[in-house]
């Protein structure tokens, strides 16, 4: 069994050539501050909200808001594909879209089944798809009432 002495030395020399082209790489540092200037725009305006609800109708609704959150999820894509780029020569093009596919789709799904913003986004995004309330409400706890008292 190798002692915690080895095993840093070993985490070390693997992580040296990230730390280089994070370093060297003027691009890549300016996709993380941009990266991370969107995030915090984004953050900043979701968080002055009371509710949860009221910020995730408001990350439904703003097309500015929405684009910053675009915005910041394209430069830590571009980080990441220049740090991926150390371990092997060229991007592959097929697996960065997969990749990516699969971000967007686990973001997805933490917000419409998140427990706290989930029921809001869900109804507002029925609301859009499928326009206005036809006064049938779906009571998930099998309560038998299915029209709006």
């Amino acid at each position: 069994m190798t002692n915690s002495k080895e095993r840093l030395a070993d985490v070390a020399a693997n992580a040296r050539p990230y730390v280089e082209r994070a370093l060297r790489d003027r691009q890549l540092r300016e996709n993380v501050r941009n990266a991370y200037t969107s995030a915090r725009a984004v953050y900043e305006e979701l968080a002055s909200r009371r509710r949860v609800s009221d910020a995730a109708a408001r990350l439904a609704n703003d097309k500015e808001l929405q684009q910053e959150l675009r915005n910041a999820i394209e430069e830590l894509r571009s980080a990441a594909t220049r740090i991926h780029d150390v371990r092997r020569g060229a991007s592959e093009p097929a697996r960065a879209a997969r990749n990516g596919l699969l971000l967007l789709a686990g973001v997805a799904i933490g917000v419409l089944f998140n427990p706290v913003t989930g029921p809001a986004v869900r109804r507002l995004l029925a609301r859009q798809l499928f326009g206005e309330d036809d006064g049938v409400v779906y009571r998930g706890n099998g309560s038998g009432n299915s029209s709006k008292a």
